[in-house]
């Protein structure tokens, strides 16, 4: 998933207030289980409760103003968004495998298979990783990339050190070392509860992002940064506030784009050769 562009490059506040409103309304309906789309009602009250002041959202008569507008808008976004196109594309362990074999049967990919940290029945390969390793080598023509980085990613300048990002990442294009693009992946496959690891994966992506965002206003370089996630039962059943939390990343710019589970089949190719031919061009 790319990002709305109407709702892009929106100042701190909005983002602000859309937390605060999620966290205080919640970010689910308790009967249906849906993504909530507040009520300009209700967000007035969220307000009021949290000591906020609303009249630059809404004015005397409940009436959005065009920032009020812009908010509303987002939050039917939003749940539109996680309610028809994400649910549907998330896999569940058997779904991840048949299209791990599908895939793995027709590239016969020479990228080691990376296994997943169960034990005994569970043992198996990581299946999104290996599907995500699996596409971006059958895409990426002759070109290298570091499947598993073991080591900070690094931004040089005159061969000194620029920045050196705070965690590993899950991959890099085509070096950890100046890297055009960098992503996360995120697959529970095997979990039976939304733990902590889980909502820390995502704080993780989010502390990349802001260290990449810092490198981008500050040196004008733009590493493109991905985050890929996969489970039904963990992001949906468990984790729908955080898919939430996910898309306000994406949109608060924090990563370039957000892949759900098999949309990596049709989307990810595209990346990957687009990848490529920035590359080049700045090599011609």
């Amino acid at each position: 998933m790319e990002p709305n562009p109407t709702f892009l490059k929106l100042h701190k506040p909005f983002w602000a207030n859309v937390r605060s409103i999620s966290e205080y309304l919640g970010y689910t309906e308790r009967k249906t289980s849906q993504i909530k789309v507040p009520t300009p009602h209700e967000v007035i009250e969220a307000l009021s409760a949290l000591g906020l002041e609303s009249p630059w959202l809404f004015d005397d008569k409940d009436i959005p103003t065009v920032e009020g507008k812009l908010l509303i808008e987002y939050f039917t976004y939003r749940a539109k968004m996680l309610n028809s196109f994400v649910e549907p594309r998330l896999l569940t362990a058997k779904t991840a495998k048949a299209l791990f074999d599908n895939l793995y049967a027709k590239y016969q990919p020479t990228v080691p298979l990376v296994m997943n940290k169960q034990k005994g029945a569970k043992k198996a390969p990581s299946y999104l990783t290996c599907i995500v390793n699996t596409l971006i080598e059958a895409n990426a023509k002759s070109h290298s990339c570091n499947y598993d980085p073991r080591q900070l990613t690094t931004i040089t300048k005159k061969k000194r050190a620029l920045r050196t990002l705070a965690r590993r990442v899950d991959g890099a294009f085509p070096s950890v070392i100046n890297p055009h693009a960098v992503w996360e992946i995120k697959e529970y496959y095997y979990t039976t509860t939304f733990g902590s690891r889980v909502a820390d994966g995502v704080y993780e992506t989010l502390l990349d992002g802001m260290e990449l965002e810092e490198l981008r206003e500050h040196e004008g370089i733009h590493v493109l940064h991905y985050l890929i996630i996969d489970d039904h039962f963990t992001w949906w059943e468990c984790g729908r506030s955080y898919l939430c939390r996910i898309i306000d990343m994406l949109h608060m710019g924090y990563v370039d784009e957000v892949l759900f589970g098999r949309e990596v089949v049709d989307r990810l190719p595209i990346i990957v050769k687009q990848w490529v031919k920035e590359i080049e061009a700045k090599k011609a």
